[in-house]
This record gives structure tokens, sequence and C-alpha cells, in this order.
């Protein structure tokens, strides 16, 4: 019997759902539906609509579904729409720390989206007497009355201490209302970024959990047994009793998806990676096998959430132009579907020839001047896609091909009666987009230090074609566009790795506290399905913000760590040769596990005119399936039995470490073992590292192979 995951993805236009056959990432099916947002019940509708097409569609067995998991607009939505509930703040203290809790989490309307307020209300408990259930009760009937609709329970040190802070919640929901305690969302200390954080998830509770009900029930319905997930922002996926808990951790979701199918699936490792759909672009760095992340804002208001960093621009497959003085002055960032206006390169009329060309305001607010085509059979305007295809850039056609006919007579007509050559007028639009794109691109090169000359520009969506090969062209830089592109979310949802984050803050973590705080990260994440044995945990120390971080990954099944399905050593040396950007012969393989191997080349680099010369050891950590799971600059590398592991990582600290204007440089180790990275490139002392990979590996077959990977820093 087949193991099938199906992944949804939620979009402003469409929901596209895909099954994915696990033993060979093989796609079984795809299926593609509007995106209800107007619907009774909101995109869950949709979502529920794109899976049993899908399932219908595509002859797939109930019992075959090993796993759901959908993206979601809806929690960034309700914020951009300000359709969320209005919140009780319970902030609790005593003494001099009270006084500070309370003013601190005494917190404004939270600013939302233009014109887009928050409403929250306060009060104070003070715990300086024991606090009983009686008075949070008469607590939280005062907040109802003066408007609150869910609850926040917040407390300076409530990550130390959270008994007010839950029984607040407990007492809440006995009364009927959704609550949230700070505590859960984080345990770093600074009580006004976690309140706020905690607002905002409350905030979103009641509409996020009627859609994740609907959602449920519609599965269960359809005969399908497998866990429910849902993407989060970081680019992993939690399962939906914890979505019911934490919906802020959904912001960004849809653009995250994408970010994980681009790792997973289309096995990208260094590149700019551009989701084009119908009405904006989202752009985001993949470096060294990483999706690069970055705390959460609302507005001007920093969260204790991370995301993906996205980079949104209003322009896209399907955005409109603008016109004035016979030119085109702008594109975007109004949607021909946003304005009720057909594309006229999917048109079945052929002839253009008979148009009358206004301009519209789409809706209160925009411009006027946006175009539109007017003939009997109905309204048209020209897109970014419509001129790509003109300009002969479309190579993968995604959703479905144009009518060519109706591209040219679409192109030709307008650009008449504009006074400008067809070609003048595809140029146009496509140099706006393109200039829009540019300018994220070189913000992103000189943020994350990329090299513009080796960046490739990597597109997915249904609309990668409208935008990403004329402005690769645009920039001289190389571009790719993903296969599957129109459907690369929804892979990126089924694919998604189980994830959880937990951050505390901790004055001189002892060894003791970091492998606590791995333990709760890898607890966590089996607890939402993940398999133990798949599950990887990154452990970093802040010091500088005194605080400790661990991000636990893992998988729910071990199908795609079939050994049957290996690739053989020619492919993955053409897979890393790609991603080192040097010929397959200049290869070697360092290293090999049951799961992964660890493939690279040295290069001589010279220094001071040639007098003297410095061997660098460039390698990728590949999966035996191709998957690109990690990419280093400058290593050195042991093999070694996994007993030996711990000898290996002092020689290789001793013989690394060096000294900088901040003190000591650690160089970063890894560890790998089986199908996993140890990754202890967080940690600061050799103490903690040996504690740490001795906690990790003990229950390993001591003889077993690993790699010690330590990479060098400068």
């Amino acid at each position: 019997m087949r193991k099938i995951k199906i992944g949804i993805d939620v979009g402003g236009t469409f929901t596209h759902a895909v099954a994915v056959n696990v033993d060979d990432f093989s796609i079984v099916g795809k299926a593609c539906v509007p995106t209800t947002h107007t619907s009774r019940q909101g995109v869950a509708e949709g979502v529920v609509s794109s899976m049993l097409t899908l399932i219908k569609e595509s002859d797939i067995l109930p019992q075959e579904v090993i796993l759901i998991a959908h993206s979601t607009t809806q929690a960034t939505n309700a914020l951009l729409e300000g359709d969320v509930a209005k919140v009780g703040i319970v902030a609790f203290g005593k003494g001099v720390e009270g006084a500070v809790a309370k003013r601190q989490a005494y917190l404004n309307d939270i600013f939302l989206a233009p014109g887009k307020l928050l409403p929250v209300f306060f009060t104070y408990v003070n715990t300086a007497s024991e606090v009983t259930r009686e008075q949070l009760k008469e607590v939280v009937t005062d907040l109802k009355s003066q408007g609150a609709e869910v609850m926040v329970a917040t407390e300076a040190f409530g990550p130390d201490d959270n008994r007010h802070e839950k029984l607040l919640v407990e007492v809440a929901e006995e009364m009927g209302f959704m609550a949230t305690a700070a505590c859960e969302l984080s345990q770093l200390y600074g009580i006004k970024v976690r309140t706020r954080t905690a607002i905002v998830n409350a905030s979103m509770m009641p509409k996020m959990i009627e859609t994740a009900n609907l959602t449920e029930e519609a599965v269960r319905q359809s005969g399908i047994k497998a866990p429910l997930m849902v993407m989060r922002s970081d680019g992993g996926i939690m399962d939906i009793t914890e979505m019911r808990k934490r919906p802020i951790l959904t912001m960004l979701s849809g653009p995250a998806a994408g970010v994980a199918a681009a790792l997973m699936y289309a096995r990208i490792s260094d590149g700019i990676f551009v989701e084009v759909g119908g009405t904006s672009t989202d752009i985001s760095v993949i470096k060294n096998g990483m999706p690069q992340v970055k705390t959460a804002q609302i507005g001007n208001n920093r969260l204790s959430v991370k995301t993906i960093d996205v980079r949104t621009i209003g322009v896209a497959g399907g955005s409109i132009p603008r016109i004035g003085n016979n030119k085109v002055i702008d594109v975007g960032p109004r949607s021909a579907h946003i304005a009720n206006l057909a594309y006229s390169a999917y048109s079945e009329l052929d002839d253009f020839s008979d148009i009358e060309i206004e301009k519209i305001q789409p809706r209160e607010g925009d411009p006027s001047d946006y175009l539109k085509l007017k003939k009997s059979e109905g309204d048209f305007t020209i897109t970014p896609s419509a001129a790509s295809y003109y300009l002969g850039l479309v190579k993968e056609t995604g959703h479905g091909e144009a009518n060519l006919k109706a591209v040219k007579s679409a192109i030709e007509n307008v650009a008449g009666k504009l006074s400008m050559k067809p070609e003048e007028l595809a140029e146009a639009i496509l140099g706006n987009t393109s200039r829009k794109v540019e300018k994220i691109i070189k913000s992103l090169i000189r943020e994350y230090k990329l090299d513009k000359d080796f960046v490739v520009l990597y597109g997915g969506g249904g609309g990668a074609s409208a935008i990403v090969p004329h402005a690769a062209g645009h920039m001289g830089m190389k571009h790719d566009i993903a296969r599957d592109a129109e459907v690369i979310s929804a892979i990126g949802a089924a694919m998604g790795m189980i994830r959880d984050t937990v951050e505390k803050s901790i004055f001189n973590p002892t060894e003791n506290d970091i492998i606590k705080i791995r333990q709760q990260a890898s607890e966590s994440v089996i607890s939402m399905g993940a398999k133990p044995e798949t599950v990887e945990v990154h452990v970093e120390i802040d010091n500088a913000n005194k605080k400790v971080v661990a991000i636990a990954t893992g998988s729910s099944d071990l199908a795609a760590r079939d050994t049957a399905k290996d690739l053989s050593e020619h492919g993955l040396k053409s897979i890393a040769a790609k991603a080192l950007k040097i010929e397959n012969g200049s290869l070697e393989t360092y290293g090999k596990t049951n799961l992964l191997s660890v493939v690279g080349f040295k290069k001589n680099i010279n220094h001071f005119f040639g007098l003297m010369k410095e061997v660098q050891q460039q390698v990728v950590i590949i999966s035996h399936d191709g998957t690109i799971k990690r990419k280093f600059d400058n290593v050195n590398l042991r093999n070694c039995a996994i007993g030996q592991v711990k000898t290996h990582i002092t020689e290789l600290i001793e013989e690394l470490r060096s000294y900088g204007d901040g003190g000591e440089l650690m160089p970063d180790i890894y560890v790998v073992v089986s199908g996993k990275i140890v990754d202890m490139s967080g940690l600061m002392e050799l103490s903690q590292i040996l504690s740490l990979v001795e906690f990790d590996l003990k229950d390993l077959d001591q003889e077993e192979n690993a790699i010690v990977v330590a990479l060098k820093k400068r």
C-alpha cells in the first residue's frame, strides 16, 4: 500500500492540494480550487474542497494517507483586516517588580494595519496575598463588562513561576473564554514583548479555532485518520491541536511552505527563492542549506515569534498595469481577479481588435488609472503573464498554457491604442516588475553577504514564469523554475518537518540547563508525532541577550530515509557539484553514514600576493536521496566511531580555536551520525559541547561510524 502525504496551500487567489508518495517523492496528483475568502466557513471550505477533489481525481484511498498538512493565510489576513477578538489583559505581580509589571504590561490598543487597531483592556492583580479562583472570576467578569472577548495572563517572572498565569487561563476557560498564558508562548524575560505576543495570539484564537474545527471535522468525515498538521511561519509544521493554542505561529505560513519545498523538493542549497502568485511575490534567501529566519513584527512592535525572512511585493503574474500619458507608469498592486477583470492571455477569444481602453479604480482608495480592456464579451486586462508570453520568456507553463493568439492580439491592439510598439509595451510592463524585484534582491544580497555572481534566482508559484525570467535577465543573473512550480507551496506543506522552538532566559547556563531545554524541545516535536529517531535539535546560547534557544525538528515517518531509494554515488556527486558550483569529477566523498554522506573538494587560497597559501575544504552534507542538509565553506573533518567522537571534538577545538577582538573564537561543531546532524554550532564552551554530544549519542551503537565536522571561524 502506498504512503501518501497531502499538502494544501491557501493562496490569495487559489488553494492548491497535492499528494506526494513518500517512498520516492513522486507527485500522485494535484487539485486546485478558488480560495474561499468570502465563504461563511472562510478558507477552511477551500482547504477541504481541494483535498476532497484531490482524493477523488487521484483515486487515493483514505488508509493510504499518512499525513495532511496545510498552510494558511488566515492569521495574517485576520491581522491585516482587523478581524480579531478584543483582549482582556490580567497582569500579576507584587512589590517593586509588580509595579514594573503593571506599567509594562499596560499596553495601548495595538496597531495592526492602517485603520485597524486591536482593542485591549487591562487589570492588575496583586499577588502579595494568595490569589483565589473566586477573585479571578471577578476579574474576568469585570474585563468582560469592559468589552473583552478573550483573556491573556502575564507576570513579570512568569517563565520562572507560571502558577498565576495558568490559573487565570483555567478559570477563564471554565467561564467559556479562550485564553493565553504568556509563558506558553515565550519563556524569555521582558514582560512587554511577551505580553504583546500573547495579546496577538489570543486575539486570533476564535477565528483560527473555528477554522481548525471545521477543517478537522471535514477531514475525519472523509474517512482519513491521519494526523492533521498546519504550516508554521518558521518553515516547520505543527499538529492542529497545538495550533489551537498558538495560532500566532502560523503567521506567514504560506511563504514558509514555499521555502520548505525549495529546500526539500527542489533541493536548493543556496539561492534566492522567488515565489510568484497572482497578486503578490514572496522573496526569501536560502543559504548553506538553511532558510533565513527573523523575529516577527506587527507594525513596529516586536513579537516573541520567529518567521522565515520573507519580503513581499505587490506585483505578480496577475497584476494590472497602470496607464498615464500613453505609458505604463506602474504595475500592481491590484490584480485582475480583485478588479473582476478576466485575463486576456487565458481567454478563449482570439481577437482583441475591437477593444476599448478604459482606466478604472478597482477598489475605493485605489488610483483610478488601472488598465481595463472593454469588449462586448466582457472586461479583460493584460498582465505580466501576457507580457512574458509575448516576449517568449515562458518555458514552464504551470497551470496551463496561455492562448498565444489572444496574447498576441491583446498586446498588439493595446500597444496600438497607446502609440507604442508591442515589444515596447511588453518590455515596459516587465521592466516595471523587474525593477521592484531588483530592489529586494539587492537588499537581500547585501544583508546576507551573498555573492551576486553566483546567486541563482529560483522561481516557484503559478506566476513564476511571468516574473522570474525577465527579472534575472534584467539583473544579469541565472535563474531556474522549480518543477511543479504551481503547487510548490502545497508540496512544502506535505514535506514539512515537525518543528518547535523553545527559548528561555538563563544567566550562565550550565550543562544541565542546556540538556534540559534540549529535551523540552525534543519532547515537544515527539508529542506532535515526530519519530524519536528522526529528531534533530540545535541549541544556541545567546550571551548578549542572556538566553538559550533550542530548535527541534523531526519527521512523522521514516519512509524518506528508506535506503532502497538511495541515489548512486555519482548521482549524489552530481547534486553536490551543483551546490558547490564545481565540476563533478573534482569531488571526493570524505565520510559516510548509513543515510548521509559528506562530499566536497579542497581548493588553494592565496593571500598577500601568493606569499601565503591556505587550503580550504568545502563540503556539503547530503542525504542519500539527494537532499542537501548543510553546506560549509571551510571545514576540518574526522571520521571515527561514535565512541571516539568526544576525543576528536576536543582535538579539533584545540587545533582550530582562535582569538579576536571579542575574545576566544570557537569553531562550530557538527556530528554526522546515522540520518542526523547533531548541531552544536551555538555552544560556546567545550564542556557544554561534550555534555550535549554525550547526551545525544549515548543510546547509539558506539562502533557505528560518525563524521565530526569543525567549521573554522574568522
